[in-house]
């Protein structure tokens, strides 16, 4: 008798708890969420936040807002996000700008792979060789011609050093044995001033930031730096069709929390960046901006997050980039 009441009393403790715990599960998230992103409004990490706050926000029950913090090649927001409390509550569309590349050359004040809890590959996008519209150059042969007969006379912008940008442009530089000029900005979208103007002669830039300023007539693209064509630019050659090789650098995008969130909350974002990225809509407009939805989340993200470190750690010593 006394055993079965203490059974009894050990099933009621392993309910409550149980009880508890869906509890807390359910009760995330019990006040609005914000997406913290590196660059400035209108770029394509901003583009994508949006759309998913869009999604998010019904699904959550919560308001979830963008709030743009761009500078430092993307790692102002995930500084931001690192230092946040980790309740699940400030969440992070991080690309491999900060996530790979930045930290092999500026100084953090935070470990994006250990500070950083990965939720889930969001896309991924090609980057693109493109002049303004009203640039002499129509191949990437004419753009090499040129910087031949004139060493050291050529820009190239990015969207901060570190950036993918500033890694493609130095990639093609040494590829082609050529020598550009590197000028960053404090996003895509300023940088996209210049090169219309003319002031700056070309970018690497992300297919989803540069798509509508090519669209619009004022980009030109040259090469899709990608092993195959993006099915937005059908027309557009690769840098390797072009005899460009070893230069390809594409750009993803990722979602992140603060490490240390609790596993419930990680797990119902996961699982709603799933639903989110399965939506004819989202997918519609993931590659109208020529990428590919993400298809990894958990461990298998956080692994390729690694990788790309470590890949882009080796081609920042191999182009010698450093912080200028």
């Amino acid at each position: 008798m006394k055993l079965y009441s203490l059974a009894r009393a050990a099933g009621l403790a392993a309910a409550l708890l149980a009880a508890a715990s869906a509890g807390a599960q359910s009760a995330y998230p019990d006040k609005p969420l914000r997406i913290m992103v590196g660059a400035s409004p209108g770029g394509g990490t901003d583009i994508l936040a949006r759309v998913l706050a869009d999604k998010l926000s019904p699904a959550l029950k919560q308001p979830v807002v963008v709030e743009n913090r761009p500078g430092a090649s993307n790692t102002i927001a995930g500084e931001l996000t690192a230092r946040a409390p980790a309740d699940g509550a400030t969440l992070l569309l991080a690309t491999n700008t900060a996530q790979a590349v930045a930290p092999h050359i500026l100084k953090l004040k935070y470990d994006p792979l250990k500070d950083l809890q990965p939720v889930g590959l969001v896309a991924v996008m090609p980057n693109v060789l493109v002049v303004s519209a009203n640039s002499p150059y129509r191949s990437v042969r004419d753009l090499v011609t040129a910087m031949a007969m004139k060493p050291g006379g050529f820009k190239y912008a990015s969207s901060g050093i570190g950036s993918t940008q500033h890694v493609g442009g130095e990639a093609f530089n040494l590829a082609t044995g050529m020598k550009s000029i590197h000028v960053p900005y404090k996003g895509s979208s300023q940088a996209h001033v210049d090169i219309i103007s003319g002031e700056v002669d070309m970018m690497f830039d992300s297919t989803s930031s540069a798509m509508g300023q090519i669209r619009a007539g004022k980009f030109r693209a040259l090469a899709v730096s990608a092993p195959q064509r993006s099915p937005e630019l059908p027309d557009v050659p690769t840098l390797a069709e072009q005899g460009i090789k070893g230069a390809d650098v594409s750009t993803w995008y990722g979602l992140y929390v603060t490490a240390g969130t609790p596993r419930p909350a990680i797990e119902r974002l996961s699982a709603e960046l799933v639903r989110t990225l399965k939506l004819a809509d989202v997918q519609s407009r993931i590659k109208a901006l020529g990428g590919e939805p993400g298809t990894l989340t958990g461990e298998p993200f956080a692994a390729m997050n690694r990788q790309e470190f470590d890949h882009y750690g080796q081609l920042v010593r191999d182009a010698n980039i450093k912080a200028e």
